[in-house]
């Protein structure tokens, strides 16, 4: 019996620390329809990824526990009416953040803003979006490596998983990354 125990306390340790184990998948990403939310991603409760979210989804964001917007849409992208949302994420009841983030030349320092703006605690949890949801899952790997301490690898695993499809964006961040090393 004492065997059949310990057997099974050695199985069960193995699970939760293997790559494939329970704790490597602690941050499970669950996808939703959101009205107003184009590919809207949330990992656990601490944070949603999203991509073009239109004004009159603010109160929805809202009511979902979120406290702040960040938006790390440009003013000039089709689609994109920064004013409009800013105004109504406040009349909300949410914090808002715009860091516009170009999605094909981005700039590092944004990156730094950003990681400030997503651990202020009073930004959270977060509602962070762009156009399709690729540079907000692109900064939120570079929180989960940064910030989190996570492998860079199981980091990318969960950015692919709430919108991460832009080789030239991962790019991005493995360059950032190496050259910020935590």
């Amino acid at each position: 019996m004492r065997r059949r125990f310990i057997a099974l306390a050695i199985w069960v340790a193995a699970v939760l620390v293997t790559p494939g184990g329970l704790c490597a998948q602690a941050a499970q990403v669950t996808k939703e329809a959101l009205p107003g939310v184009t590919n809207f991603a949330r990992v656990e409760t601490t944070v949603a990824c999203a991509g073009a979210t239109k004004p009159e989804a603010m109160a929805d964001v809202k009511r979902l526990g979120f406290v702040s917007v960040i938006n790390l849409r440009l003013a000039t992208e089709e689609g994109a009416d920064i004013e409009a949302e800013a105004t109504a994420a406040r009349a909300a009841g949410l914090r808002y953040v715009h860091l516009p983030l170009n999605g094909a030349s981005p700039d590092p320092s944004v990156v730094d803003q950003f990681l400030t703006a997503v651990t202020d605690p009073a930004n959270q949890p977060a509602f962070i979006h762009c156009a399709s949801g690729n540079r907000a899952a692109a900064m939120w790997m570079v929180k989960r490596v940064q910030v989190d301490r996570w492998d860079v690898n199981k980091a990318g695993e969960e950015a692919a998983a709430l919108g991460l499809t832009s080789g030239s964006l991962k790019q991005f961040v493995l360059d950032y990354l190496h050259a910020h090393p935590r």
